[in-house]
């Protein structure tokens, strides 16, 4: 008996650990996906639906790989001018990211309200959508200068969750963000993090 419990203790350590497997697309229609093999650290494979919103003109795009458990998240982020939304959903088996969620549903007015900017000016009031619930503020270089953008922006955005989904994309800034109505001025910023998900330069990289 103890030689049989043994052997199954030394086959449990030595036998080999098969990753997960997902499929995979960055920032496509996800018509025709590759497949990859997950690192230990992502459990999950996950699919996406991001919605661009350009002023009058709306992009819809796709994203399937693996994740982290942390990275299942949705939100979004609202500068006015434009606003980008995800929504994320993850599973825990081989190729199970076939079917990609639809976009967020909410988005009407949810009461809270921050500072925008249009141009240089940015003591504009923004209304926030859905699930944005912390205004922010973060500045981009944009065709050689420095340009503040101001808005409003989901919980998730500002932890900074969503960060792997999207770094193919190489579009990391550094993002301010506070709670209360109108608290995205100079004076009452009290948060920053890193956080990678399309901006408002994002359409002129993908479609330029």
């Amino acid at each position: 008996m103890k030689l049989l419990v043994t052997l199954a203790l030394a086959c449990a350590l030595f036998s080999k650990v098969y990753p997960l497997e997902c499929k995979e697309c960055i920032l496509g229609t996800c018509l025709q996906p590759t497949t990859k093999p997950c690192p230990a650290s992502q459990t999950k494979c996950t699919s996406a639906t991001i919605e661009l919103y350009l002023g009058p003109t709306q992009t819809k795009l796709s994203v399937k790989s693996c994740a982290a458990p942390a990275e299942c998240v949705n939100g979004s982020l609202n500068i006015g001018i434009t606003r980008t939304s995800i929504n994320t959903q993850c599973c825990d088996s081989n190729f199970c990211n076939d079917q990609l969620p639809p976009a967020l549903p909410d988005t009407s007015p949810n009461g809270k309200k921050c500072f925008t900017c249009l141009g240089d000016d940015c003591t504009l009031t923004l209304e926030c959508i859905g699930t944005e619930d912390h205004c922010v503020k973060s500045t981009v270089s944009a065709q050689g200068r420095e340009v503040t953008v101001k808005g409003c922006g989901s919980q998730t955005v500002c932890l900074g969750s969503l960060n792997s989904q999207l770094k193919e994309a190489d579009l990391a800034i550094d993002l301010i963000c506070c709670e209360g109505d109108m608290c995205n001025n100079a004076l009452r910023i009290r948060q920053s993090i890193l956080f990678l998900l399309l901006v408002p330069l994002a359409p002129f990289i993908l479609f330029n």
